[in-house]
């Protein structure tokens, strides 16, 4: 097939540092590449792919600190996509509703991932105007609120099976990983540790919208002797930090779509301690990857449980369930399915039954 896969701007594929969407699109496209496939990558000139890279900006707009207007690189993307729409046999998005107005009035089949949260009031009107537009969920979760859209699948995020080496001790510590905000809940993270005695490692990036939450509500509670913060780190680190730790904690206050690094600390054998919201009763077998909780105390209580659990069998669930090499096999099952329902293909099988093919 030749495949465009069209990702947000504002970091690289992949990330330099924190990104998730971005991390997914490059995983897809390299493994789409892998199995033999046309792929063009729509993202940032800083990307490092093995596809045909189109770039509309030279760096990350997040880590670009001349781009004021990061909206502008994103139209003049949907305009290099557009161009090349025709040699394309399906367009995958991954980078929101920009381009809805545009791709419902071109023929080539289109396919939108939507990344974020849908319980916002505003999304509704939006997707029931655009309500043909095809779309995967990356949860089931996360089309509830919009359950008549166009849904041709949920599609779980994977990893690169060589990514994360399993790591079969246990370690002496909690980790925490992702961004500081809110919904989030670094909050209830240090309360844990602290509660249980135990140590937490804290690696997360603090988007500028965050700064006063982080300053007002987590910095103080940084004090406390338990608690490490290291800052946003790569994906070489992410090895040692998720594989020795005791159990990822996993405190959201939010419907999640997708939690990706419960995937990837399974990917090196550590349970998750999660809370039951968004994606994670999708994601976790509880009592056997790690624990589904519903508040503070039950996450203290789920603590010495965790040395009852297989971290072998952690790392063997994430092989089973989220390798890149089935997301990428269910995408393509999709892109198959939407390919031959196209009216291009049904007006060719058309044109041969009427000459008697």
């Amino acid at each position: 097939m030749r495949i465009a896969q069209v990702s947000p701007l504002y970091e690289s594929v992949p990330p330099k540092l924190y990104g998730g969407t971005e991390r997914v699109v490059s995983y897809l496209t390299e493994e789409l590449i892998e199995q033999g496939h046309d792929v063009t990558l729509f993202a940032s000139g800083d990307s490092i792919t093995k596809a045909r890279l189109v770039a509309p900006c030279a760096r990350a707009l997040r880590l670009d600190p001349n781009a004021e207007e990061p909206l502008a690189y994103h139209y003049i993307q949907l305009d290099q996509v557009f161009a090349e729409a025709g040699y394309f046999d399906i367009i995958h998005f991954h980078s929101g509703y920009h381009h809805f107005p545009l791709f419902r009035r071109q023929a080539t089949p289109h396919l939108t991932t939507l990344h974020g949260r849908l319980n916002i009031a505003d999304l509704v009107p939006l997707y029931k105007r655009y309500r043909e537009i095809p779309l995967t969920s990356i949860s089931n979760d996360q089309r509830r609120p919009l359950s008549w859209a166009n849904w041709q699948g949920t599609v779980y995020h994977g990893l690169p099976l060589d990514m994360h080496r399993y790591k079969p001790a246990k370690g002496n510590y909690l980790a925490f990983l992702g961004r500081i905000s809110p919904e989030k809940r670094l909050d209830r993270a240090i309360e844990i540790a602290t509660r249980a005695g135990m140590k937490l490692k804290i690696a997360a990036k603090i988007d500028a919208v965050d700064r006063d939450y982080f300053h007002q509500i987590i910095e103080p509670l940084l004090a406390d002797p338990l608690v490490e913060c290291i800052g946003e780190i790569d994906d070489r680190d992410k090895q040692d930090f998720l594989g020795n730790a005791y159990a990822l904690l996993f405190p959201i206050d939010w419907p999640e779509p997708f939690g990706l690094v419960i995937i990837e600390a399974l990917a090196c054998g550590t349970p998750v301690i999660a809370f039951r919201r968004g994606s994670v009763p999708e994601l976790i077998q509880d009592g056997v990857t790690g624990f589904i909780v519903d508040d503070v105390d039950q996450a203290v209580a789920a603590l010495p449980k965790v040395k009852s659990l297989d971290r072998k069998r952690c790392r063997q669930v994430f092989e089973e369930r989220f390798s890149a090499t089935r997301m990428t096999r269910d995408y393509l099952q999709i892109y198959s399915r939407m390919i031959d329902d196209s009216p291009q293909v049904q007006a060719g099988i058309e044109s041969v039954a009427m000459m008697g093919g």
